[in-house]
């Protein structure tokens, strides 16, 4: 038999409701909880490829061939280091957010910013792969070719990430949580 609703989604916890998006009986805490902990999830996966690319980056200028470098691409360069640099801060800087307040009862308020944070590091993720892409294509072929894969790729990158993501929000935009025969999920919230 089902549960007599109350103001507290029916189970007895105070201040426990259901969540209308996703359908789960959490409270503001427990969500937090548990969006914070998808978050770190998502965030070692772009640190290690950051962490990566930025090592790769920083021992470029190292080499002898550095030298040999047109003016246009030493700027390149200069560009994809401070946007690699930029990358990595975006992306680390939530695990400092949420070390910071720790404890200080915010925890809810610590994966809004924390999250709007990681978007903007995936924004600058975006921007650093494709002038590192540039720097390369430029150094191996010397043509304009060059510019035409760095735009393919780019434009990968942007389905990828973006256009998919951004596609299956519109496509379950008028159907209610559950309709599409999958478990309701909540991840259109747009706090996070």
């Amino acid at each position: 038999m089902g549960q007599i609703p109350t103001g507290n989604g029916g189970n007895g916890r105070d201040g426990v409701g259901t969540n209308p998006r996703s359908g789960r009986q959490e409270t503001e805490e427990e969500r937090a909880d548990r969006q914070w902990g998808e978050l770190l999830q998502e965030l070692r996966v772009a640190q290690t490829g950051v962490q990566i690319l930025f090592g790769f980056l920083l021992a470029v200028v190292f080499q002898p061939r550095f030298a040999d470098l047109s003016t246009v691409d030493r700027n390149i360069y200069v560009v994809t280091v401070m946007l690699g640099s930029a990358t990595a801060a975006a992306l680390i800087g939530p695990v400092s957010y949420h070390r910071l307040l720790t404890g200080r009862r915010m925890k809810p308020q610590t994966v809004t910013w924390a999250s709007r944070l990681t978007k903007l590091g995936l924004g600058l993720l975006f921007c650093t792969m494709c002038s590192t892409l540039l720097l390369i294509m430029r150094v191996a072929l010397h043509n304009v070719v060059a510019l035409w894969l760095v735009g393919a790729m780019a434009l990968w990158f942007l389905v990828c990430w973006f256009v998919f993501p951004l596609w299956a929000i519109a496509r379950n935009n008028g159907l209610r949580p559950g309709e599409d025969g999958g478990a309701p999920d909540d991840e259109s919230d747009p706090r996070p």
